[in-house]
C-alpha cells in the first residue's frame, strides 16, 4: 500500500475520533508511573490485578483478538505491554479499535502479570494524546540506512532504543565534566559565537553578515582567545562548553559543527594541565561506564592513571630511522615525499613533522597517552619549551588513534605572541587559508598583563564516541549536517515499505560513513 493511501486512512480516523467527541491532539495528561519502574518490580507483580497506574507513551505494536487486544507502549524509559478488553473498556473499546501504531496515548488501569509471565497494564481508561498521521518506518527497511536515521533522528530515537542511551551517556559526560571543574573552583562562562575576528585554531570559518551593524562576522572556530581575555581580567579559572564551527571537510571524526570543552587556569603550566586532564577524563569515563576500561571498536581502552607520555620528535625519528630533532626542512620534505604525506601551501618543517607523525605514529596510539614535543611553527599560542628549543610546552591526548584533547602552557608575552601572529599572516600570504589571523585586541589584552596560565580543549563529541563505541561522529550528534534531501517521494515510499512496522527487532547502531570529501587534520581542541 502506498504511503499516500496509508496517510489517507489515518487522516480518516481523525474524523472518526472527533465524531466520538475526542480532540485527537490533547493539551495534557498526568502519568504517575514509568514503564521501566513497573518492569523492575519483577516477581512482585502477580496474575491478580494490582496497583492502579497511569502511563503515557507511543503505541509501538498492536495485536487484536476479537473483543480483546494487546499493544506495547513506549515511554521515555522503555516498553511495557498493554491489555485491552471490551468488558473493561465498555464504549471506550471503540477508541482502542481506532488506534494506529505510532499514536500517543495515555492509559490507566491495574498492573498484573499475564499467563505467559509478561508484566502488563490492563487498560480501563484510554485517552488519545496525539494522532500519528504518518506511519512509522518499517523496522528493517525504513531505518537501516544510516543517512535516513541521521536525517530523521526523531524516528531513530523511538525505533532504535539504544540510540537514546547514546545521548543519555553524552549528557552524563557533560554533567560529570561540569561537576569536576566546579569542584576545582572553575567558573563556567559564555563567550561570543559571532566574532568580528576568528582565531584560536587552524581552520576556515563560516561567514555571516550582521545587517544592523553592517559588518561581516564569523562563527567561532574556537573560544580560546576570549577565555584568555578573562584570565587577563582576573577570573583565574574559567571554562565553557562551546559550540564551534569549522568550514572544512567531513569524515568519521570531523563535523563542521561540534562541541568543545575548554578550560583555563591561571598560575598553571602544561604539566599542571596534564594532571587536571588525566583526572577529569578518567573520572568522567568511570562515572558514565562504571569502570576505567571501555571497549571501542573491539579494542580495550584503559583510562586509569597514569597515562604514558610520547614524544613526537622521538617517535617520528624512530619510524623514519633517522633523527629529526633539528627540524631540517630539506630532510623533512624528503621524508614526507618518501612516505607520501600531504602538505598545504606555506607549510614549514613543523607542519611536515606533524604530517609524518599523523601518518606513521598516531594510528598506532590506542590507549590514552599524552603526545608532547610539538614544533613551534604549528603552535602559535603556546610557550616555547624550557628544555627543547625547537618545540613548545604542549600536549595532545590521543586515544584509539584520534586526537581527543589539546593543551598548552599559554603564551603570555605580548611581543612573542605578536611575532607568532605575524608568522601566521606570512603563511596566509603564501596560500595557507587555515593560518591564524592577527588579533590586535587580544594583543592589547596581553599588554595589560596575563599571568602564567595553562589551557585545555577537549572534544566532547569524540569523547562520547569512545564511551558509546560509536564509529562515526554523526552517531553521537543528534542532528548532524547532511547534504540536501533528494528524492523525497522515493524515500517516503521506502520508509512505508512493510506498512505499519509492528514489533520487529530494531537494527543495531548506524555505522555508515558520510558521503563527503575527506577532512584536513584539525585537532579537536586545535587552539
Amino acid at each position: 500500500m502506498s504511503l499516500d493511501e496509508l496517510m489517507r486512512q489515518r487522516r480518516a480516523k481523525l474524523a472518526q475520533w472527533r465524531a466520538l467527541g475526542v480532540e485527537p491532539y490533547a493539551y495534557r495528561f498526568e502519568p504517575t508511573h514509568r514503564a521501566a519502574d513497573l518492569l523492575a518490580r519483577g516477581d512482585a507483580v502477580t496474575t491478580e490485578p494490582g496497583e492502579q497506574v497511569r502511563l503515557a507513551g507511543r503505541v509501538m505494536t498492536l495485536r487484536a483478538h476479537g473483543k480483546a487486544g494487546f499493544a506495547h507502549l513506549l515511554d521515555g524509559s522503555g516498553r511495557i505491554q498493554l491489555y485491552f478488553r471490551a468488558d473493561h473498556l465498555g464504549d471506550g473499546f471503540r477508541r482502542y479499535e481506532l488506534l494506529d501504531v505510532g499514536d500517543w496515548i495515555g492509559v490507566a488501569g491495574p498492573l498484573f502479570r499475564t499467563r505467559t509471565g509478561e508484566i502488563t497494564v490492563r487498560v480501563d481508561g484510554l485517552e488519545l494524546l496525539a494522532k500519528a498521521v504518518r506511519p512509522l518506518p518499517d523496522d528493517w527497511h525504513g531505518l537501516r540506512d544510516p543517512e535516513t536515521r541521521f536525517r530523521q533522528r526523531y524516528a531513530d530515537l523511538f525505533m532504535n532504543l539504544e540510540v537514546r542511551d547514546v545521548f543519555r551517556r553524552r549528557a552524563r559526560l557533560v554533567s560529570t565534566c561540569r561537576s569536576f571543574l566546579d569542584g576545582r573552583g572553575y567558573l563556567e562562562v559564555e563567550t561570543p559565537v559571532l566574532q568580528p575576528l576568528y582565531g584560536g585554531a587552524f581552520a576556515r570559518p563560516f561567514v555571516t553578515r550582521h545587517h544592523a551593524l553592517d559588518m561581516e562576522l564569523f562563527l567561532r572556530i574556537s573560544n580560546e582567545l576570549y577565555l584568555k581575555r578573562l584570565i587577563v581580567g582576573g577570573l583565574e579559572r574559567v571554562y565553557e562548553f562551546s559550540r564551534d564551527f569549522r568550514n572544512e571537510g567531513i569524515d568519521r571524526t570531523h563535523s563542521p559543527e561540534f562541541t568543545m570543552l575548554e578550560f583555563y587556569q591561571a598560575f598553571a603550566d602544561v604539566h599542571d594541565m596534564m594532571e587536571v586532564t588525566e583526572s577529569l577524563l578518567s573520572e568522567a569515563v568511570e562515572r558514565v561506564t562504571g569502570g576505567t576500561t571501555v571497549s571501542y571498536q573491539g579494542q580495550p581502552l584503559e583510562f586509569a592513571r597514569p597515562w604514558p607520555r610520547v614524544s613526537m620528535l622521538d617517535e617520528v625519528s624512530q619510524r623514519v630511522s633517522e633523527r629529526v630533532d633539528d627540524l631540517d626542512p630539506e630532510r623533512l620534505r624528503r621524508l614526507a615525499e618518501r612516505h607520501g604525506t600531504e602538505s598545504r601551501p606555506g607549510e614549514g618543517p613543523g607542519a611536515l613533522l606533524d604530517g609524518l607523525f599523523s601518518a606513521l605514529v598516531q594510528p598506532s596510539l590506542v590507549r590514552p597517552c599524552f603526545v608532547v614535543d610539538y614544533p613551534i611553527e604549528i603552535s602559535p599560542l603556546a610557550r616555547s619549551s624550557r628544555t627543547r628549543p625547537a618545540v613548545v610546552e604542549r600536549f595532545e591526548v590521543i586515544v584509539a588513534g584520534v586526537e581527543l584533547a589539546n593543551a598548552f602552557s599559554e603564551q603570555n608575552d605580548p611581543d612573542a605572541q605578536r611575532r607568532a601572529f605575524e608568522h601566521q599572516m606570512a603563511r596566509r600570504a603564501s596560500g595557507d587559508e587555515e593560518a591564524q589571523v592577527m588579533d590586535h585586541d587580544y594583543l592589547r589584552a596581553l599588554e595589560y598583563g596575563m599571568p602564567p596560565a595553562g589551557g585545555v580543549g577537549i572534544g566532547i563529541d569524540r569523547l562520547t564516541m569512545l564511551v558509546t563505541d560509536a564509529r562515526s561522529i554523526r552517531d553521537v550528534v543528534l542532528f548532524p549536517q547532511l547534504r540536501p534531501e533528494e528524492g523525497r517521494a522515493e524515500m517516503d515510499g521506502a520508509l512505508a515499505e512493510g506498512g505499519e512496522g509492528a514489533g520487529a527487532s530494531p537494527p543495531g547502531p548506524a555505522t555508515g560513513e558520510p558521503r563527503a570529501r575527506a577532512a584536513p587534520r584539525p585537532e579537536p581542541g586545535a587552539r
